[in-house]
């Protein structure tokens, strides 16, 4: 496990984006993205009954509507120990299947690195 300030300063700011989403909103996780410009998107979990939609989704949902043609990286954090696999798939669909995806807890502690899609 590595602390958030072991990471790239880049990668740092989307976990702490994402820290500040959970926490801001009070949702089970927040994520960021950051698109192949460096701009970021920050979301929270989605919990309509309609429309349930996990943070790094939204986020990710986010990108594609306002354009973003790929994604650099992606973070989420949770209390979650992993990456649910719909997740993965969604950040592999616009970023591709080597786009890093950084999974940090509450505290922002990195417990994961993994590679989407």
């Amino acid at each position: 496990m590595t602390d958030a300030q072991d990471l790239d300063p880049e990668d740092r700011k989307i976990v702490t984006l994402a820290r500040s989403a959970r926490a801001r909103n009070s949702v089970p996780e927040g994520a960021a993205v950051r698109d192949e410009t460096g701009r970021t998107y920050v979301a929270g979990t989605v919990a309509l009954a309609s429309l349930p939609l996990s943070a790094l989704q939204t986020a990710v949902a986010m990108a594609a509507a306002s354009g973003a043609t790929s994604l650099e990286a992606a973070a989420v954090v949770s209390e979650a120990d992993g990456v649910a696999a719909t997740d993965l798939a969604a950040v592999g669909e616009l970023g591709g299947s080597g786009t890093p995806v950084l999974l940090a807890g509450p505290d922002g502690e990195l417990r994961a690195r993994l590679a989407a899609g």
